[in-house]
């Protein structure tokens, strides 16, 4: 911008193509139908708004009905209030889906040897079965019209691992390894599948495990966040949901379309060590 243009309040060229490109945007996934799991609240809201921006017409799907329903009102979308641990439902399920987004997700903080076993089969059956169970239920439609973007919210602990996790570090490890089979199986067929790894982000999964980890680490609520969480992390704060949800609505548009079975890694560092 020159300085003629600064003073009159004028914007500049770069001004004009950020303006361009966002309205380019705007409508960039117009006609396309977004499905996002865990969508009520959260890193899955933060998509939904994001997918909707870009002229999606988004379902969110949660197990809190009343509040998926609010948040589509608010979007001009659909909700689906639908309980995924009841995998059995899902087994002969159709989804009509142009982009999946797999986002639910639950945690429970132990050691191995206190860590229940119905907690680690239902963290299992939450973020791998159902991915698998969703992915599989929208592939027929999204190889019909051939187009489809599998977009899979994994976690740093799916490339790394912190003690007392063992439940959630296996699920992660193991939706990236299901996001490749996808994307191999899914390339001839223009239907890609790419993990979006963040680390913590702002939401109530992660408030929640404050109480957690300061009872299994004998420190304060406080210092959990700066000597646990945010330790490995070369940018010390948390990932914002609107961070997570833009790279998420960049994998599900046209400008990725050859970007496929690949991790992206939002941590401020952190995989870096």
């Amino acid at each position: 911008m020159s300085l003629d243009e600064a003073a009159a309040g004028r914007p500049g060229p770069a001004a004009h193509n950020r303006s361009e490109s966002l309205q380019q945007q705007a409508g960039s996934l117009a006609g396309r139908r977004a499905v996002i799991t865990g969508g009520a609240s959260g890193i899955g809201a933060a998509c939904a708004r994001a997918l909707a921006a870009r002229g999606a017409a988004v379902v969110v799907a949660d197990r809190d009905g009343q509040g998926a329903s609010a948040l589509a009102k608010e979007l001009e979308g659909e909700s689906w209030a639908v309980d995924l641990l009841d995998t059995p439902a899902l087994e002969d399920l159709t989804l009509d889906a142009d982009i999946l987004v797999n986002n639910a997700g639950i945690q429970t903080v132990s050691p191995i040897q206190d860590f229940r076993p119905e907690d680690f089969r239902r963290i299992q059956k939450l973020m791998v079965e159902v991915p698998f169970l969703l992915i599989r239920a929208a592939l027929p439609g999204m190889y019909a019209r051939g187009f489809g973007r599998i977009i899979n919210i994994s976690s740093v602990h799916g490339l790394r691992a912190s003690p007392f996790k063992s439940a959630y570090v296996t699920a992660k490890h193991a939706l990236e390894g299901l996001s490749k089979v996808t994307a191999l199986e899914g390339g001839e067929h223009g239907v890609t599948s790419n993990c979006v790894n963040p680390g913590y982000v702002r939401t109530p999964l992660v408030e929640n495990q404050l109480a957690d980890q300061a009872r299994l680490h004998g420190i304060s609520e406080d210092e959990v966040l700066s000597k646990i969480m945010l330790t490995e992390s070369a940018i010390k704060r948390l990932v914002e949901p609107e961070e997570v949800a833009s790279l998420v609505a960049w994998l599900a548009d046209d400008d990725a379309g050859m970007v496929t079975g690949s991790s992206y890694v939002m941590d401020g560092g952190w995989s870096a060590r």
